[in-house]
């Protein structure tokens, strides 16, 4: 049997390798494929051991080595039935004569990062993981934690690791052993702005100032503008959800927001950004001197 495994989630690729290995009865052989040599491929695919019945072949990036790679279509059927054989390729161009061979024939397995539209899926799924880990998490819960920390499945599984070390689960518990992704620091500093506090505006950019870049924390604040549009002209925090990706904890914290404002002063706020995008395009100012200006203007509504 041939099992390709790909895509940019590496969570999921290991996750799915760690149950292929737990259910094979024996010691799997992993080989690094970008060092491996046409004249090898005999051996390794055909190839019988004398200590096992079967064998669990795990070969990583057999792609970059652009040789072995292009012979591998007229090996696939000459595979040995006594072999499990594993290709393991994030990266994989799917324009090759290979890959379409490939997936005529094995078994694909598509591991695919999840995006702002999976916090659904993601909430559930730590949900899930935390019950294997013997912790109650309800869904309230989960949403806070997935709104922190985003929905990267490495750094959802460190969260929830944490968390089971802890006696009792809370939001504050939350707040202060999971750290806050640079999402949640920038929706932080978006709120401080919508309420008109320009004292803690002003320290929490004297704080990212230090560490983030100024292009990525306009964009992240330009995309909670947009939401913050898309929950005033919506009114409906579920259908705003389903239509465009936003999370409902981040759409449940913008509402009292869209509902102060509504539909006339979130497009000051689109205005607002809009212009500064021009100023930063054209390097009018200083990114941060821009980004400063166009909070406070914020603050000002």
């Amino acid at each position: 049997m041939i099992t390709l495994l790909t895509g940019d989630n590496a969570f999921e690729i290991e996750r799915t390798l760690e149950r292929l290995v737990s259910d094979f009865d024996g010691e799997a052989e992993r080989v690094d494929g970008a060092r491996l040599e046409l004249r090898q491929l005999p051996d390794l695919l055909m190839g019988v051991s004398l200590f096992a019945d079967k064998r669990l072949i795990i070969v990583k990036d057999l792609s970059e080595s652009r040789e072995v790679w292009s012979g591998l279509g007229d090996w696939l059927e000459r595979v040995s039935s006594d072999i499990d054989l594993v290709l393991v390729e994030p990266k994989l161009d799917k324009r090759t004569a290979t890959y379409k061979a490939l997936k005529k024939g094995v078994k694909v397995i598509e591991c695919l990062e999840w995006s702002d539209r999976d916090t659904s899926k993601a909430t559930d799924w730590i949900i899930d993981e935390a019950q294997k880990l013997g912790l109650k998490l309800d869904k309230k819960s989960a949403q806070l934690v997935v709104a922190r920390v985003g929905v990267n499945q490495w750094q959802l599984y460190n969260a929830v690791q944490k968390l089971s070390l802890v006696d009792a689960v809370t939001p504050t518990v939350i707040e202060s052993v999971i750290d806050a992704s640079p999402t949640e620091n920038v929706f932080n500093l978006f709120e401080a702005a919508l309420s008109g506090d320009r004292v803690r505006l002003q320290a929490m950019l004297s704080v990212i100032e230090q560490s983030e870049d100024p292009f990525r924390l306009f964009a992240l604040l330009s995309g909670q503008a947009f939401q913050l549009a898309a929950v005033a002209v919506s009114g409906q925090a579920d259908d705003t959800a389903k239509d465009f990706g936003i999370h409902p904890y981040a759409v449940s914290k913008l509402k009292s927001s869209a509902n102060k404002l509504g539909r006339g002063g979130a497009r000051k706020i689109i205005k607002i950004f809009a212009a500064a995008d021009d100023d930063m395009k054209l390097s009018r100012a200083d990114p941060w001197l821009l980004i400063e200006r166009a909070l406070q203007q914020v603050a000002s509504i």
